[in-house]
């Protein structure tokens, strides 16, 4: 099931089933009892986009804190689990996953999910959905009597009903993960007080463990690489926000730069398997044997091993870059319909590029992450020299203190 209709589908449907379950819960909710209990069962939800899942690894490690690993659950789309498992936060089998292959499969699955959560008898749910009417759906139907989310006070975002106990003001001005931090602190407040918070943002990114991979798995993939340096290039986006792409064009004329600068290295282009097509007809126009395919020739886990052998990865705006912040490898980011001040992955060895135009960011968390966009001029004005120079200068300080 594609991104696009699933939107719909969250509008169309999600808006008239907000507006029954506010109505149910105005008639039929019960109030919280006064003073503040302590939260003995956590639910995150947060079903889409792995990359943002990385960014809500402060927010999960709170919750750890306060309820204890075992006791902290997580509902995701089934594609989206992987990055949980990677991050150990908590146990597997805390992970509820809802599968959107198709709509039946869809239907199936969320009617599983929201058993297995009312079968847990949570205390909390934790919404890191923007402003989804799905998210907020679920986290009503999962028999939670403690609910955080973000609420539009006033129109101050797309209407998602009145289901949250805990409601809170989006804050375009902190970073993701920061304001996933705030979510679950949020959980400790007493809900007559909010929106207004009595403390801080995190002045810093909680550091999550690093990836450490097996040594079979190191020697696996060192089998599928050529000796030697290895720079890595990721063209693609996923199907949420095409508008993130960089032109195909443009990662094949760096590849031809970056060759001819560093004659003793590899560059190697990765991508999903529904990927692979294209991004061998980019390797295919690069036109090198120093010019490797990775494009579906990689599980998750595998491009996790290969991180920790490249030497930089160049990735438009998506997944990729957050996971690559877990391992040692040094990532640049390609910024255009978002903003790096919200969205960077969370390392010391990051860079982002971002053109500034007076239109970007045009994609944010009050407008369902959309764009009337159809130009990506944001994108486009970055320059292959403006990479290329980032490359140059990030792979000789690496060189140099290797």
């Amino acid at each position: 099931m594609n991104i696009p209709l699933l939107q719909k589908i969250d509008r169309w449907v999600g808006v008239p089933l907000c507006f029954l379950l506010t109505l149910g819960r105005s008639v039929f909710g019960r109030p919280l009892p006064p003073g503040l209990a302590a939260a003995r069962r956590i639910l995150f939800i947060k079903l889409a986009e792995q990359g943002s899942t990385v960014l809500a690894g402060a927010a999960i490690a709170r919750a750890v804190q306060m309820a204890g690993r075992q006791n902290v659950f997580f509902i995701a789309f089934e594609e989206n689990r992987f990055i949980l498992d990677l991050l150990q936060l908590i146990p597997e089998e805390n992970v509820i996953t809802i599968c959107r292959n198709s709509a039946p499969r869809l239907a199936s699955t969320t009617w599983q999910a929201m058993r297995r959560m009312r079968r847990l008898k949570l205390d909390a749910a934790v919404d890191l959905e923007f402003f989804s009417r799905g998210s907020a759906i679920v986290a009503c139907l999962s028999g939670a009597r403690v609910r955080v989310g973000f609420h539009a006070f006033f129109g101050a975002g797309p209407y998602r009903g009145d289901l949250m106990t805990h409601r809170l003001l989006y804050n375009p001005h902190l970073h993701a993960s920061a304001m996933f931090q705030v979510l679950a602190e949020a959980l400790t407040c007493d809900p007559a007080t909010l929106p207004t918070l009595h403390f801080a943002p995190p002045a810093a990114a909680h550091v999550l463990p690093p990836f450490a991979p097996r040594p079979e798995e190191t020697e696996a993939l060192r089998a599928m690489l050529p000796a030697g340096p290895l720079i890595l290039l990721n063209p693609n986006a996923s199907d949420l926000l095409p508008l993130r792409r960089w032109p195909g064009a443009r990662y094949v004329e760096l590849a031809r730069r970056l060759l001819a600068q560093f004659p003793e290295a590899h560059v190697g282009f990765t991508g999903a398997p529904e990927e692979a097509q294209e991004t061998a007809r980019l390797v295919r126009e690069v036109n090198s044997e120093r010019c490797i395919c990775l494009g579906g020739r990689t599980t998750l886990r595998q491009l996790m091993v290969l991180y920790t052998l490249a030497e930089i990865l160049v990735t438009n705006d998506s997944g990729p870059a957050h996971f690559a912040a877990l391992t040692p490898i040094h990532v640049i980011t390609l910024f255009g319909p978002e903003a790096p001040a919200l969205f960077a992955a969370r390392t010391p060895r990051h860079e982002a590029i971002w053109a500034g135009l007076a239109c970007s960011p045009c994609v944010n968390a009050y407008n369902n992450r959309q764009s009337p966009c159809r130009d990506n001029v944001c994108m486009q004005q970055i320059t292959v020299e403006q990479v290329f120079q980032e490359v140059c200068r990030i792979y000789a300080q690496r060189r140099s203190a290797a």
